[in-house]
């Protein structure tokens, strides 16, 4: 795990091991494809997509899971899915030994873009 500051996502995401790199590279290619204009920035220490000055989403790496925030507003509408994650006020836990449910993320993203 990294344990300088990244300065962006790209030094973020090089601080893991190479399969969570993969797994961090699917994630970022799955929000920049769902909204191009999106800016990725780095804000409380994690990968943060931006669009027109509001967060979209943020995502961190963790030893075994993926942290996912939505802001409350994203993971309120998403419940029901979120529900077979470890969940959090706002925030979800994608376990690194399943598939990432990149097609939930695809959908949480076109709804904060609204």
């Amino acid at each position: 795990m990294n344990t300088v500051k990244p300065e962006n996502v790209a030094e973020y995401i090089a601080g893991f091991p190479k399969e969570t790199q993969l797994i961090l590279e699917q994630i970022r290619t799955t929000i920049s494809k769902t909204c191009p204009d999106a800016e990725e920035k780095i804000s409380y220490g994690m990968p943060t997509f931006t669009h027109r000055g509001k967060v979209l989403v943020h995502f961190a790496a963790f030893k075994n899971h993926i942290g996912f925030y939505a802001t409350p507003t994203g993971h309120e509408a998403f419940r029901e899915e979120f529900s077979r994650y470890k969940t959090g006020k706002g925030s979800a836990r994608f376990p690194l030994d399943e598939p990432m449910p990149l097609d939930l993320i695809d959908r949480i993203v076109k709804f904060r873009m609204k």
